[in-house]
């Protein structure tokens, strides 16, 4: 389902186009590491670890970006440390209950590689259908 296009949306577009571009790749991860300063995007679940928020590009009804407060430029250059994993745990848990999703289906996806659209480290929780409190 399509939001709004806000400037912070259509800001979150431009960085993830510029994102793709090799020479560019260093400011976007800066941006990320420092996106509170710059761009106070509103989240659905924050803890000390993580911030989730609507994606600016949905292609599922219901498409949240869960990413690192800290800079992690993949999945192989993430941190051996069980609390990052268990607040992503705890993130995911409170999304799934919050919008009803056990009963919906979802699919909580993370890319890597040639797949990995922005130089930072992030998950996407989808799903092709959504509690109609939260569109």
């Amino acid at each position: 389902m399509a939001r709004s296009s806000s400037l912070k949306t259509k800001f979150l577009r431009s960085l993830l186009y510029l994102g793709r571009l090799r020479l560019l790749r260093p400011l976007v991860t800066f941006f990320f590491k420092h996106m509170d300063t710059f761009l106070p995007v509103d989240r659905c679940y924050e803890n000390a670890h993580w911030a989730a928020f609507h994606h600016p590009q949905p292609e599922y009804p219901l498409h949240i970006l869960i990413l690192p407060k800290q800079s992690i430029p993949s999945l192989t250059a993430a941190p051996l440390d069980k609390g990052l994993y268990a607040d992503l745990i705890e993130v995911v848990q409170t999304l799934v209950a919050e919008y009803q999703l056990e009963e919906k289906g979802y699919r909580l996806i993370t890319n890597g590689g040639p797949h990995q659209t922005i130089p930072q480290w992030h998950w996407h929780l989808i799903s092709e259908k959504v509690n109609d409190t939260h569109d």
